[in-house]
């Protein structure tokens, strides 16, 4: 038959050697997990990976860990030995830094992001790091690797941004998007910033790849309601993808249509041919 189980049952003894191999286990813990445990003298500069592939236009993230081993607080200065043009930020908890004060034996993470210069040809460059902390130098050597860059430009086949349309018309605009960047394009979106009440379709709708280099006709079918009043209107056509995107910005001169302007003309003459009629007949009097 089982009984149940009281460390009072012990004897003292027993009890008073738990509780020291308790008391002991728990120091042992605390001292694993204080900063003095890993004062090994052994600082160190690492990354999770050293090695990135982006295109021109995006930005190279590097997640690295920085480790003051020595017995004494430190600041270490972050250096880097980039291509021309190139850019690097360091962030710690989402803060911008240069430097970075660490007590002994602490462990930060740095957040390490570097930007190429826009005219960067395809490749793989090396961007050696240092971290200095008086006599102490901490190297790490990492890699980007350029595959391209992604380019998107929208505009017409004349270049002429500008069109005249009548009220109550329907209009073509004939666009062009080309891909001026060295990697494709995916699924490219066509899009408009019109006057109020005016419409526009697209054709194609939706460009599913377009290859560097390459360039594809777009038909703008734009809608100008009735009675829009005669003047000058801004138009903006949108190309978008995940990687960019280009406007086209056209000048609008709207119109009134020509039977328009014959009804006016008919209405001035009407007008005036009653008021000749009521001078004939009722002036003399």
């Amino acid at each position: 038959m089982l009984t149940k189980f009281s460390i009072t049952h012990l004897p003292a003894r027993f009890r008073f050697l738990l509780f020291f191999l308790f008391f002991f286990a728990s120091r042992l813990a605390l001292y694993a997990q204080s900063p003095a445990a890993n004062i090994d003298g052994q600082s160190s500069f690492t990354a999770k990976l050293i090695n990135i592939e982006a295109a021109t236009s995006e930005t190279f993230r590097y997640n690295t860990t920085l480790h003051n081993g020595s017995g004494k607080p430190a600041v270490f200065e972050f250096k880097a030995n980039l291509p021309i043009g190139w850019m690097i930020s360091y962030k710690v908890d989402g803060n911008q830094v240069t430097s970075l004060n660490m007590d002994a034996g602490t462990t930060r993470d740095v957040s390490i992001e570097v930007n190429a210069a826009a005219s960067t040809a395809p490749g793989k460059y090396k961007l050696p790091l240092k971290a200095i902390a008086n006599a102490d130098t901490l190297s790490l050597n990492l890699e980007a690797v350029v595959k391209g860059s992604y380019g998107i430009t929208l505009t017409t086949p004349t270049g002429k941004l500008s069109e005249e349309l009548t009220s109550g018309s329907h209009k073509e605009i004939h666009l062009e998007v080309k891909n001026s960047g060295t990697l494709p394009l995916n699924d490219i979106e066509l899009s408009s910033q019109l006057p109020s009440n005016w419409e526009a379709t697209f054709e194609p709708v939706k460009i599913k790849q377009l290859e560097p280099g390459k360039t594809l006709a777009i038909t703008a079918k734009l809608k100008v309601p009735d009675k829009t009043i005669a003047g000058d209107y801004a138009a903006t056509f949108t190309a978008t993808n995940s990687n960019g995107n280009s406007q086209a910005a056209f000048r609008m001169v709207v119109t009134t249509s020509l039977l328009s302007g014959w009804i006016g003309i008919l209405v001035i003459l009407a007008a005036i041919s009653l008021v000749y009629y009521l001078i004939r007949k009722y002036g003399r009097r």
